[in-house]
């Protein structure tokens, strides 16, 4: 990789540059790293209804949703970041549309209204602050910047558009806050179904998250505990399906620990060897399946009888099969109401999709917090 040294732009140097450029109201972009997940090297499958034919090979049409067993896994995240792009400026657009507004009402143009209410009220950043802000971007820097007096008008400027931006937009927040704002646009929902056998809160919940997961995935294990608190936080509001997704080629014994907790689902201890499997993680291995079952008071013989079988191997294999239709290829995976979530988020980002589900449902407008 090529190393950049600083140099000027216009008369600053390039890390004083970016400042400027956020200062301004430009935006870096900035890829956020994904939440921690368990991927597979293995590619995904799907298949979905006949569609219109795309191409004609040797007299066989290929129809458009053959591509699916190609791209279902790549699609869903590209779905969701036009939604994000399109919610983004959606919002950008509001807050301008409510200043213009306020502006005409006060007989104002929007700059006027803004030194009104915003502008005049920013104090000129103290040395402190300066200090703290030039430390803050010499720490991401590579070469060293320019001692913090030569710069430090240039910085205690910057600093102060900064803020103003910032100001401006939390008081356009303000103004939605008081407004009757309804957001129509839609974020992409798949249709994914669910056993109602490996169902954990109130059936009739009107928010359903669709879990996919690998017993031995640590990220999986990482999420049970923010499920759990979900479940506590929305009593009777939300309900919890779990669904098999295992990552043979990277969990020897995934698989096998999905068929066990069916076995023990078959004497009503579904969801305590469940619990028991991610609590036991590092010991998955068929004696740590059967110490599991020892441990639940299971019936030993039925349940022995049961794993060797592979009695449940193809429903396993189809809870597999529907997660790949839907675009799954890592674990974890969710859908809340058919809105894809990816990976160990925090309990926020569930709990943002379920409260705006909740919302909904009780045909509420829809407020969204301005990102």
């Amino acid at each position: 990789m090529k190393t950049i040294s600083a140099r000027s732009i216009f008369g600053s140097p390039l890390w004083l540059a970016l400042t400027l450029s956020a200062a301004a109201g430009q935006s870096v972009v900035k890829h956020s790293a994904p939440a921690p997940q368990c991927t597979s090297s293995k590619g995904t499958s799907t298949k979905s209804a006949v569609g219109e034919a795309v191409a004609i090979v040797a007299g066989q049409p290929i129809y458009e949703p053959d591509l699916d067993d190609l791209i279902a896994s790549q699609i869903l995240p590209l779905r969701n970041q036009e939604y994000q792009i399109k919610s983004k400026a959606l919002d950008d657009l509001i807050r301008e549309r409510l200043v213009e507004a306020e502006a005409k009402k006060q007989g104002l143009t929007t700059d006027q209204l803004y030194a009104k209410e915003v502008d005049s009220k920013i104090a000129t950043p103290s040395d402190d602050e300066v200090a703290a802000y030039y430390l803050g971007l010499k720490s991401q820097m590579k070469t060293p910047p320019p001692p913090l007096q030569e710069i430090k008008l240039s910085l205690q400027a910057n600093l102060k558009a900064i803020q103003t931006r910032q100001a401006r937009q939390d008081y356009a927040d303000s103004l939605r806050a008081k407004a009757e704002v309804t957001v129509l646009l839609e974020q992409p929902r798949v249709e994914v179904a669910f056993d109602q056998g490996r169902l954990r809160g109130d059936p009739n919940a009107v928010v359903t998250i669709v879990e996919f997961a690998d017993f031995q995935c640590p990220y999986c294990k990482q999420t049970e505990t923010t499920l759990n608190d979900l479940l506590r936080k929305y009593p009777g509001q939300i309900k919890l399906a779990f669904r098999d997704f295992p990552l043979g080629s990277i969990h020897p014994y995934a698989e096998k620990a999905a068929e066990a907790a069916r076995c023990a689902g078959k004497q009503g201890k579904y969801w305590e060897f469940h619990d028991a499997l991610f609590a036991n993680q590092p010991k998955l291995d068929e004696p740590g399946l059967k110490a599991i079952a020892q441990t639940l008071s299971l019936d030993e013989n039925s349940f022995q009888a049961c794993l060797a079988s592979g009695e449940y191997k193809a429903q396993v294999s189809r809870d597999q099969e529907d997660g790949k239709r839907a675009g799954i290829s890592s674990t974890p995976g969710f859908f809340i109401n058919g809105i894809a979530v990816t990976g160990a988020q925090p309990e926020t980002a569930f709990a943002k999709i379920i409260d705006d589900e909740l919302k909904a449902a009780r045909n509420q407008p829809v407020v969204r917090a301005s990102r």
